[in-house]
């Protein structure tokens, strides 16, 4: 059975100065989310968020839970996974995009070494979906650390 979610945006203004808001109305999680062009462009703009900051949190996310099922077939659960997702948009050419998402995973696993984590965190970034729809598109790489 396929999942299909949605989220609304809305829009006011010119690019520069104008500004919206970004709804999960699927979920209802979170509602009215301020997004604008400065946080998007500007590394300092706070308040906001940006569609690479969602995003950053999608890919986070849906690693986290592909890593876990992986090491749960293998035998090895995660007690715990710390991942974070680091999403660059970037000048490209004449307009943007965005170039690359930096996965890092801090993993305490039981009865695994250091080298099998790397492997399946590796293919955790190859297989899920999220890494699936940016693959070809964007950069995608991932550190692993056991601890």
């Amino acid at each position: 059975m396929a999942a299909v979610r949605r989220a609304d945006a809305t829009w006011n203004g010119d690019l520069p100065s104008g500004k919206g808001r970004v709804s999960a109305s699927s979920s209802g999680v979170f509602n009215g989310l301020d997004v604008s062009w400065a946080r998007r462009s500007e590394a300092d703009a706070n308040g906001v968020t940006s569609p690479e900051e969602l995003l950053a949190a999608a890919h986070a996310s849906c690693f986290a839970m592909a890593l876990s099922a992986g090491l749960g077939r293998a035998g090895t659960p995660p007690q715990q996974l710390d991942v974070s997702a680091t999403v660059t948009f970037d000048r490209v050419g004449d307009g943007f995009k965005v170039t690359s998402s930096v996965l890092e995973v801090r993993g305490n696993v039981p009865g695994i070494d250091a080298a099998a984590f790397e492997k399946a965190a590796e293919g955790a970034k190859d297989g899920c979906p999220i890494s699936q729809a940016l693959k070809g598109n964007v950069d995608l790489s991932v550190k692993a650390t056991l601890v």
